[in-house]
């Protein structure tokens, strides 16, 4: 259990995960692998957890300033913001529009069209991000991104590699590189209407505890943040539900202090990511404290228990794969 679990204190992270990384105003930008292969360019990026779950869990931590260039997906990502204020700018250049979010606000950006994301108040931010599916594919970057990183030597190879020619690591005549983009395949890409992109925010607080959760209890509530259908474990479809695939389930569950999900297990892949306080996480021979920012990966099958031993609240988020989590079978 303990190589399931991912301390914030212990996260390695890449600064050259990405074809902006020498683009100033991106130069800074730390990023995170800690479940799955994630998107990375980059050799250098390590990953916490290799495990298949079904989806993607990494993370970025930017300062004041800081720029992720804008960029397009073919699987979902989804932002949790754990620290700071941040930016969402859409369209190739940033013309579409922004959305802004703070800790504890959730935005899932439809997949095939352009987003970047900008740390907005002084001080270091953390995102916390779920990709869809084992193999999210790559990075499709706006061409202004391109056109800026070759002011710097970066290139990208075919199929998502980076290659800095700065240290001569290639020829023109040995790698097929990937290009921008042309007229036809930004149209492809376009910024779903304004109105239509408000319907993939939950704001902190916004979120409705959910009575009919099987976690549910004493102290102990559970909401929906990202449900694309009726679920086998009693939630609706909800807030967010995306007119794109998921793959995977989102929940927001709160402990009071003293509250306690008993033991159950799971029959899909579950990871908790800790918001705000701490969260006990105990099986039949063992326990883990869990502290903000920490992330674990539960084995499926795994009797488990919650727990909140501290005098403030506990906040998680739950990542459920499929888009139809079971019901938990208690002990």
């Amino acid at each position: 259990m303990t190589a399931r679990l991912v301390r914030y204190a212990d996260l390695i992270p890449c600064r050259t995960a990405f074809l902006d990384t020498k683009t100033p105003g991106s130069t800074e930008k730390e990023n995170f692998t800690i479940i799955g292969a994630g998107v990375s360019e980059s050799a250098d990026q390590h990953v916490h957890i290799t495990e298949r779950h079904g989806f993607n869990i990494g993370a970025a931590r930017q300062p004041f300033g800081c720029v992720n260039s804008q960029h397009s997906h073919d699987t979902a990502e989804v932002f949790v913001v754990h620290s700071g204020r941040w930016r969402l700018p859409f369209g190739p250049n940033k013309e579409d529009g922004a959305i802004d979010i703070g800790p504890g606000d959730v935005c899932s950006v439809p997949i095939h069209m352009f987003r970047g994301f900008e740390k907005l108040d002084q001080g270091t931010g953390f995102l916390f991000t779920v990709l869809g599916q084992d193999d999210p594919g790559k990075v499709t970057w706006a061409p202004a991104v391109f056109e800026a990183a070759a002011d710097h030597g970066l290139k990208l190879a075919k199929g998502g590699r980076l290659i800095d020619t700065s240290k001569g690591e290639y020829t023109l005549a040995e790698v097929e590189l990937e290009g921008a983009l042309d007229e036809q395949a930004l149209d492809n890409l376009r910024t779903p209407p304004r109105e239509k992109l408000a319907q993939c925010v939950v704001a902190a607080g916004e979120e409705l505890p959910n009575p009919a959760s099987p976690l549910a209890g004493d102290g102990v509530e559970e909401a929906g943040i990202i449900a694309p259908q009726a679920t086998a474990d009693h939630f609706q479809p909800g807030p967010i539900q995306g007119w794109w695939p998921h793959g995977f389930n989102m929940r927001r569950l709160t402990l009071q202090t003293g509250a306690y999900v008993p033991m159950h297990a799971r029959h899909e892949a579950e990871v908790l990511f800790v918001q705000e306080g701490t969260l006990e996480v105990s099986w039949s021979d063992g326990a883990l404290v869990l502290g903000a920012g920490d992330t674990l990966s539960v084995p499926v099958g795994l009797p488990h228990a919650f727990r909140n031993t501290a005098s403030v609240p506990s906040i998680s988020f739950v990542v459920r794969g499929t888009e139809s989590p079971a019901l938990p079978t208690f002990a």
